[in-house]
This record gives C-alpha cells, structure tokens and sequence, in this order.
C-alpha cells in the first residue's frame, strides 16, 4: 500500500497542469490622439541689425541708451557733418553758376536764330551757339548730379533705425572716430518674436501639411507655468542627413519680452489627430521575434496572444490596432502566461492612471517626442 502513494502523487501532479498565472489587467480604451511632436528649441529674432557707419567720420551725438526700446526711423548718432555741408554748398554753387551760363546761350541762341532768318549771319554761327548750349546744359546736369551725391554724403551723417527694436550695448561717445568697419550698435527686434527647433525626419510630412494650416505650437518657458502659444510659420527646404531632422520656426507674439533671443525653450506641436483610435498601456506591449503583441484575457479568464500594430506613443500610453476597446489586456505578470492559459488577477495591485499600476514600469519617458518606437517587456515565444 505504501508503494502505490507516490504513483498516486505523481499522477494527480501530471494532471494538475501548468500553474494559474497572476496578473494584472487594464482594459483597451477608444479615445481621440494628438499626434505631437515634442523637443528643445532655441529663440532666435526676426530681424537683427547690426548698424554701421557709412563713410569714415567723427561721432558729434549719441542719442539714444543701451537697453532702449527705439522706433523704425528714430535717430540713433549724429556724426560731424560740416565737410559734408561745405561739399554740398560748393556743389549748389557751382550747379547755379552754370545754370545762369546756360540760360545765357539761351538767349544768345535764341537771337542767332532771328539773325539768320534774317541774313545777317551764317547759319554756322547759330550751329556753333547751339553746340555750346548743349554741352552746357549737360555741365548743369552734372551739377545736379553732384548736388544729389553730396546731399546722400551728408545724409550718412545722421543714423536711425532702419527696424524698431530694442537696442543693445553701445559703445560709442561723441568724440569718437568711426568707420565702415566698425558696428556701432546692435537692434534687435522682439515683438513678434520666433522659436526655431528641430523636427524628426519621419514626422515631416505631417509636418508640412501643420505649416499649410498654420497650426498651434506651445513654448514652455523655464520659471513660467503657462506655456505661450504661436503659429507654425516657416519649414525648412533641406533635412540635415547627419542628424536626421528638418528646422522648423514658429512666430509668438512677445509683448511682455517672456521670450528673449537666444534662449533655450521646450517646444511642442501637434503634426495630426488619431480619431478614435484604441489606446492601451505601453507596459502591456511585447517585443517578440515575430513582431509586437500583447495577451488579451477574456470572460473565462483565458489569455491569448494577439499581434498589434503601434500608431503612436505618447506618455506611458500607446494607441495600437489589432485590439478592441474594452478588451482586457495584461499590464503586468505577461512573463508567466502562456497562449491559451487560465490566469488570475491580482486585484490587490494599485492602478495608477490610465490602469497602470503605481509601481510598474512602462520602458517609455513621459514627455518625450513622439515617436512609434517604444520599450516594452521583452516576452519568450
């Protein structure tokens, strides 16, 4: 009797079966995605001018400070312009002393030509009259000419803002020898202002179809808990083949200077919408040989293994096709189920949001760009 109880042992545990799994589930919800494009980016400004003399002269004025919100046309430096004056006045005196010398042969034209109707003189002596009236009316011509040049020398000594901005270091005083070489100051234009940032290669079409409709793109600013919002202006024509991403610009109403060139900004841009699409949690998908799944319990508490495709990763959530809203899904324990096994759920474990546990693990960083490339828990076949 004694032999026959270890047979009897070994039988009831050949038909016992393969242990029951414990589990945790979450179930497959239906929701609308914003595919978004999220990375750092840099202000830069839509205009900046580096201001610089024209001719070589002495600085008689500065009329504005360093840090000074200036207006398009406000003047900015007087250079001494007293050479200029005289060049001018010499020009103008000159241009009046031909003009009265042609008005002269005028008159004298005008008479040879009576005389010849008349046979007093030669017709060649009325010719001669003419061709001096000619070039002397080119002498004035030149004079005009030379009047306008010295009128643009003497405007080059007065500089304004070609842009409205706001004005940098200045490190120029009266008294100081300027040239073309020389920038005397820096404007810089803040209001609007633009974001440049980078963008995936694999979200450009998205992205381009996003600049035909102008869409929305958020800034968040360091130090500010509202994030600011601008439009999507500008694409670049090229990809940069060494790090695989496109440049893109958005211009933001800069008011209230929250946004300063130069600074470093996270950006983020919705490129399109998944409409109604099933949404489960990133830690039930599995890397497996043959491709991305996830195991599906039913009613009978039976788990089959189901391959799906990934749309989109956003957060510690992935919208995938291939499961059914409302379907159950295995978020944690995937390692012990087996296709067609009973399983047990462990309704002991804490859910956070989304039905993901509190303490599991998801493989994908919150906030990141979007991207179908996702880090779940490698299964074995």
């Amino acid at each position: 009797m004694s032999g026959d109880r270890p047979a009897a042992k070994d039988a009831k545990s050949a038909n016992a079966g393969p242990p029951v799994a414990l589990v945790t589930l979450a179930t497959a919800e239906k929701q609308d995605v914003p595919v978004t494009v999220q990375v750092n980016g840099s202000v830069v400004s839509l205009n900046s001018v580096d201001l610089r003399p024209q001719v070589t002269n002495t600085v008689s004025a500065v009329h504005v400070k360093e840090g000074q919100f200036v207006k398009a046309g406000q003047l900015l430096f007087t250079l001494d312009d007293r050479n200029d004056q005289a060049n001018l006045a010499r020009a103008r005196a000159q241009q009046q002393k031909d003009e009265a010398t042609m008005a002269d042969l005028e008159r004298q034209y005008k008479r040879s030509q009576d005389l010849v109707a008349q046979n007093f003189i030669a017709k060649s002596a009325a010719d001669a009259t003419l061709s001096q009236l000619q070039a002397q009316r080119a002498a004035v011509a030149a004079d005009r000419a030379a009047v306008q040049s010295a009128q643009v020398a003497l405007g080059y000594a007065t500089l304004r803002a070609p842009i409205a901005g706001r004005i940098g270091a200045v490190n120029i005083y009266p008294g100081t020898l300027v040239q073309p070489t020389l920038s005397l100051v820096t404007i810089t234009q803040l209001d609007p202002i633009a974001v440049s940032f980078p963008v995936p290669e694999g979200n450009l079409q998205d992205l381009l179809a996003a600049a035909r409709t102008r869409a929305k793109v958020e800034a968040l600013v360091t130090g500010r808990r509202e994030p600011l919002f601008g439009t999507l202006d500008f694409v670049d024509n090229t990809v940069d083949p060494q790090i695989g991403t496109v440049r893109a610009k958005a211009v933001f109403a800069n008011a209230d200077q929250s946004l300063w060139p130069g600074q470093f900004v996270n950006t983020r841009i919705t490129v399109r919408m998944l409409d109604g699409v099933t949404v489960v949690p990133a830690a039930a998908l599995m890397m497996l040989s043959d491709g991305t799944s996830l195991y599906v319990v039913d009613a009978e508490h039976k788990a089959a293994r189901r391959q799906v495709k990934v749309l989109h990763t956003f957060g510690t959530k992935v919208a995938v096709s291939g499961v059914t809203p409302g379907e159950q899904v295995v978020i944690e324990g995937s390692q012990n189920v087996r296709p067609g096994g009973k399983v047990r759920v462990d309704t002991k474990a804490p859910a956070g949001p989304g039905g993901a546990p509190a303490n599991g693990t998801t493989g994908v960083t919150p906030g990141s760009a979007a991207s179908s490339d996702i880090k779940p828990t490698r299964e074995r076949a």
